[in-house]
């Protein structure tokens, strides 16, 4: 009998417990040896070893060469029969480790979490993260995308990948994530400290550059004089928030926009809201947006593959192109003055991701990759649960 062991390999832990637990919660109930190796120490659920190497984001950082040479011993000490590697500097460097392995058979999939390259973005994202990605294809046996450009891209591009397949996602977590009626909504607002009447919108992210929240702030500036009980709230840290924070101040919205910090309690935050937003430049597939979706909400957001391909025009919200903070506002006072307008697109929000991409569809795609490569190397039929 094959000793079922995985590696799973990313920069950080936290990508695995924000993501992943319901996978390797799986993997272990179908009997295989779980091993983790990213930086942090975080205690992780469903996983039997987990290795703390200084995997860093930035490609340049010295730190990777010894993440590089620590991710090589463990691949042959361990000799996992998959790997799955996830996160641009994670997906480097465990495909460069275990070139050698895959020799003897191991197979090695990562998830593109959303190319880097892709249309819209800066020609130099083009010059340098395509030719890693192309080349890096050849030390793949599957490559997954999680949204459908990145998928025809790589098959379009001829990625050398022996498999190239499209997951819908991460899933999202539709029993924690759903929609409440207007007396549970009301009371997570008093309990928020948030008026009945007052028109909330969310976005949790990181305050960086892509994530772009410069652009949500302008448009409150104008949305405020058409709806004057409008609010803010921006959940999430990063190096730009005081920029953010400064900027809300000079435009005097500091009573309309609520800096939330980092939480825990993104789905009751949500489920008191009327509209989630989205502004970033650059997304592969986004988890703040479909886990807004799951709970019912209509959403407006910035033109990008991720936000195209689960906002549909006057379906579940719109998308708008090239940052228009005029067409983005317009859309914002459209669903503040009419609330009957919201609920309908929400409740189409809420359809699409129950019809797609729940934890257990996704789990379902999942599987199947992982069910058939032990197929392939048992020679016996595995059942799927």
């Amino acid at each position: 009998m094959i000793t079922k062991r995985i590696l799973f390999c990313a920069t950080v832990d936290f990508h695995f417990r924000a993501f992943h637990l319901p996978y390797l919660k799986w993997l272990k109930e179908q009997g295989w040896e779980v091993h983790i190796a990213a930086s942090g120490k975080l205690d992780l659920p469903y996983v039997d070893k987990k290795y703390d190497i200084p995997i860093q984001r930035s490609p340049l950082h010295k730190a990777n060469l010894s993440a590089y040479k620590q991710l090589k011993e463990i691949i042959h000490k361990n000799q996992y029969k998959i790997i799955h590697c996830h996160t641009p500097m994670g997906g480097v460097l465990t495909r460069l480790a275990a070139k050698r392995v895959r020799k003897n058979g191991t197979k090695v999939i990562y998830t593109a979490h959303g190319f880097h390259f892709c249309k819209g973005v800066p020609f130099t994202n083009w010059l340098i993260y395509y030719p890693i990605e192309k080349v890096l294809s050849n030390y793949t046996d599957t490559l997954i995308t999680i949204n459908k450009e990145d998928y025809k891209l790589a098959l379009n591009h001829h990625f050398k990948a022996k498999n190239i397949e499209h997951v819908h996602g991460v899933g999202v977590n539709i029993e924690k994530f759903h929609p409440v009626n207007a007396i549970q909504k009301n009371q997570l607002r008093k309990q928020y400290g948030y008026k009945d009447d007052e028109f909330l919108m969310f976005y949790a992210a990181e305050f960086n550059k892509n994530k772009n929240q410069q652009l949500l702030i302008r448009s409150l500036e104008l949305v405020k004089a058409q709806v004057p009980n409008v609010k803010l709230l921006l959940a999430g840290e990063g190096p730009l928030l005081r920029e953010c924070q400064e900027l809300t101040a000079q435009l005097g919205l500091d009573k309309m926009i609520d800096f939330l910090g980092y939480r825990n309690d993104i789905d009751s935050l949500l489920k008191m809201c009327d509209c989630a937003v989205g502004s970033s430049i650059r997304e592969g597939l986004p988890v703040n947006i479909m886990e807004a979706m799951a709970c019912g909400l209509p959403v407006v957001a910035t033109d990008n593959r991720g936000h195209r391909e689960l906002v549909l025009d006057q379906k579940n919200g719109w998308v708008i192109a090239n940052q228009n903070v005029l067409e983005f506002a317009g859309r914002l006072v459209s669903l503040a003055q009419n609330r009957e307008l919201g609920v309908e697109l929400g409740l189409n929000s809420r359809n699409i991701i129950l019809a797609t991409y729940g934890v257990q569809q996704v789990l379902g795609e999942k599987s199947t990759i992982y069910l058939n490569y032990m197929n392939e190397m048992e020679g016996v039929l595995w059942t799927a649960h």
